[in-house]
């Protein structure tokens, strides 16, 4: 589909030119993912519902599209060397994998408590592991030690260009899969994901609209569109492990501008929407993932008269790998 016309995007991280661009540079290497549908799900949700399922991705998430498009922007220089990042989980599972398909060492600093099949994602794919402790602190500060000791490049989870800008090949592929859509809900954390898939949509479809998915026990970028500036909360708490970061510079411009509005749901909403995941379309998702789902059944968006007329939307399963551990800890409770 091509773009009706320009949304000035020159000024973000990302454009529609660069989104373009890593869609060519990442093609051979990603799975175009499917998008699935089912009519018991669109009538309990009173909307025609298409999830894109970036839990087939490879790697099992969509980190894998910006990871990707980050290593092949190298050069042969920086490759050699290496890249370096801190994630918890997804985005080191898809740079480690994305470092060995170009031969290149991956340092991956993660958090004590990150998820193990997380972890156990990261040494299939021959990430090289560096514990940190779980504070952002200590994952910024051990990655700056990994850099200076390897000279290795920085490849920052959501806070970089190039990750925008892979992420953003999404929106590509689901507005030409399904071109009807009006609405796109986004998981959103650091905001990479909903960066890249924000600019790439609305430059396609000017009066598309963008909504992001947030948990209440990390509602940070609720509270930052509200506040019209970046806002950061001193703990984060919810089942959803892949949405506990905050925004970024780079990120946070395009959400201010390009994300319509954030729906807030409860991690038992975000719970019993992986449950219809796994019962209904026979998917597996993590937390994160469902979270659109979630947000689309709730009531604050059920009831919200401004959004009636979104009749067909696109939700972004992020991502399958689940820690069952968690799960079943959050069913106990």
């Amino acid at each position: 589909m091509e773009a009706k016309s320009d949304v000035k995007t020159e000024k973000y991280a990302a454009n529609i030119s660069s989104i373009r661009e890593a869609q060519v540079r990442i093609n051979s290497f990603i799975h175009k993912t499917p998008v699935l549908s089912s009519e018991i799900i669109n009538a309990m949700s009173g909307r025609r519902l298409f999830f894109k399922c970036e839990c087939f991705q490879k790697g099992g998430a969509f980190k894998f599209r910006g990871a990707c498009n980050a290593i092949f922007s190298l050069d042969d220089d920086q490759a050699a060397k290496g890249v370096v990042t801190h994630s918890s989980g997804n985005h080191a599972a898809a740079l480690s994998l994305a470092a060995k398909l170009r031969g290149i060492p991956a340092y991956i600093v993660i958090p004590k408590n990150a998820p193990k099949c997380k972890v156990e994602n990261v040494i299939r794919y021959g990430g090289q592991v560096i514990w940190s402790e779980a504070s952002m602190q200590s994952r910024e500060n051990t990655a700056t030690k990994v850099l200076q000791e390897t000279g290795a490049v920085l490849v920052h989870p959501y806070n970089d260009c190039r990750i925008i800008s892979g992420q953003g090949t999404i929106s590509l592929e689901l507005l030409e899969q399904v071109p009807c859509i009006d609405t796109i809900i986004v998981p959103i954390s650091g905001g990479g994901l909903i960066s890249g898939v924000a600019v790439a949509a609305k430059s396609i479809n000017p009066a598309i609209r963008v909504l992001a998915a947030e948990p209440k026990g990390a509602n940070d970028a609720s509270l930052s569109k509200a506040a019209g500036r970046i806002v950061t909360l001193p703990e984060v708490n919810t089942v959803a492990d892949g949405l506990r970061a905050f925004l970024g510079d780079c990120t946070w411009p395009i959400v201010r501008d390009l994300v319509d509005d954030v729906i807030t749901v409860e991690d038992g909403e975000i719970i019993e929407a992986m449950k219809l995941c796994y019962e209904i379309l026979k998917v597996s998702v993590e937390p994160s993932g469902a979270i659109g789902l979630a947000a689309v059944l709730s009531n604050s968006f059920k009831q919200n008269p401004t959004w009636l007329d979104c009749k067909g939307i696109g939700i972004i399963i992020s991502g399958g790998n689940v820690d069952l551990e968690v799960l079943w800890e959050s069913l106990r409770r």
